[in-house]
């Protein structure tokens, strides 16, 4: 195909900005249009890395240089499903790449789950992070005890940030809502609960061994959870899992007596049975797997952290026992046949898994499909610039690439003034208005 095709991305995650690349770097003539339903950019690396791990939101410039390559253009503030659907950006484009991520948080299924006081970790990491669409929320921090329940890098995430005092946080860049609340918590204990064993557990060593750092909090095990210790790992066990077992054991080794004000339990052998309270969150009951013996907890704040899955898009194959769209290598199947000229790339491709460096092989991985289709796929009927246009006019604004830099530009700012690195936007309204786009 000698003529430009024009490919739309949706989400603008790290593997949507990933595939982008592939595709204006390939060599064949292209132009990308990346949608996003937030004003913001960047996924998960702006509204999913916790603020204590600022190295890890250093990619947004790698980011920044594919969104200044030649073919590239950014609509903001407009959501995929809602505002425009897939048929209509099939009709106007040779093919489009749903990056949309895993938006939606797997729930326990237990009795007491929607009780207050129960949430899921998706709310609680907007809510810390600044997304518009979770900082309304509030947590209730007045019990002295919290549960995560997980073992995975999330959940010691979640429970991180409730653990570590207003001065380890203070120079992140926290939403400034959650950083208040959190320095009035009254918790003291946060219990990291998963049904599996040691071995079962996927924490990184990096993020499990910031347990021994916080400032006012000591982390250990139960004995009863591990009656015969910590396993040695397997022969076929990775390189993460050999070298969690030591810190696993400096933790069960530790003796206390530190004077830290605040204590972490790494709880392992436990599933969740129910929550209870009268209209309140006040214990949680746990079970050994296969045994009938329980565990009430009191506690006043529970937080799942047990998987995500991809919210469904109107029009597009699912798979719902996997929680992604239903693709083979990044083609978007139905019935088992390809639909031709739609594709998806990261966690709506894979599930939720791997880290941010992942996603450049996944979306590779698809731009590559795509091009190899291309010459076969139709050409589109309707006008990729038209449609931009009417979009402009449905949703009452226009933000491209440069607005989001004057919004990015304004939240350094404020950051600057409270020794962070930004002071983020909340509210789609407050970066519209700073970006100086129509509302």
């Amino acid at each position: 195909m000698s003529a430009l095709a024009r490919i739309a991305v949706v989400g603008s995650g790290p593997a949507g900005f990933y595939a982008t690349e592939a595709l204006l770097r390939s060599g064949v003539p292209v132009a990308v249009d990346m949608f996003e339903r937030l004003p913001a950019p960047f996924g998960l690396v702006r509204f999913g890395v916790a603020p204590d791990h600022p190295k890890l939101k250093q990619v947004t410039t790698v980011f920044d240089r594919i969104a200044g390559l030649p073919g590239f253009r950014f609509i903001g503030g407009v959501e995929v499903g809602a505002d425009v659907g897939v048929a209509e950006l099939s009709a106007c484009y040779h093919a489009v790449i749903l990056a949309n991520g895993a938006s939606l948080d797997r729930r326990m299924g237990i009795p007491g789950e929607d009780l207050a006081g129960s949430h899921q970790a998706g709310a609680f990491i907007g809510w810390y992070n600044g997304h518009p669409d979770a900082a309304h929320l509030s947590f209730d921090l007045s019990a002295e005890r919290a549960v995560v329940i997980g073992h995975g890098n999330v959940a010691l995430d979640v429970a991180r940030i409730l653990l570590k005092t207003a001065d380890e946080l203070r120079h992140t860049d926290i939403a400034a809502h959650a950083l208040n609340a959190l320095a009035e918590s009254r918790i003291r204990e946060v219990q990291i609960v998963g049904r599996g064993g040691v071995e079962r557990a996927r924490f990184s060593p990096k993020e499990l061994g910031e347990f021994g750092d916080l400032l006012d909090c000591e982390t250990g095990l139960d004995p009863d959870d591990l009656p015969e210790g910590i396993p040695e790992p397997s022969i076929d066990a990775g390189v993460e899992a050999r070298a969690v077992a030591p810190i696993l054991r400096g933790f069960a080794d530790a003796q206390g007596g530190t004077g830290k004000r605040r204590r972490c339990l790494i709880r392992f052998g436990l599933e969740p049975v129910r929550l209870a309270g009268k209209d309140h969150v006040q214990s949680l009951q746990l079970r050994r797997p296969g045994s009938d013996r329980t565990i009430d907890l009191d506690c006043g704040l529970v937080i799942s952290s047990i998987g995500r899955r991809t919210a469904p898009v109107p029009g597009v194959p699912y798979d719902a026992r996997a929680g992604i769209h239903a693709n083979l290598g990044g083609r978007i199947q139905a019935e088992g046949v390809p639909v031709p000229g739609l594709y998806t790339c990261g966690w709506s491709k894979r599930g939720p898994h791997g880290t941010i460096g992942t996603n450049r092989a996944c979306g590779v991985e698809t731009a590559t499909a795509l091009l190899a289709d291309l010459a076969s796929l139709p050409a589109p009927i309707g006008s990729a610039d038209a449609l931009v246009a009417s979009l402009a006019k449905r949703t009452g604004h226009t933000l491209d690439y440069a607005a989001w830099r004057r919004i990015e530009a304004a939240e350094a700012a404020r950051g600057r003034a409270a020794g962070k690195p930004r002071e983020k936007f909340v509210t789609r309204a407050e970066m519209l208005a700073v970006a100086g786009v129509a509302a």
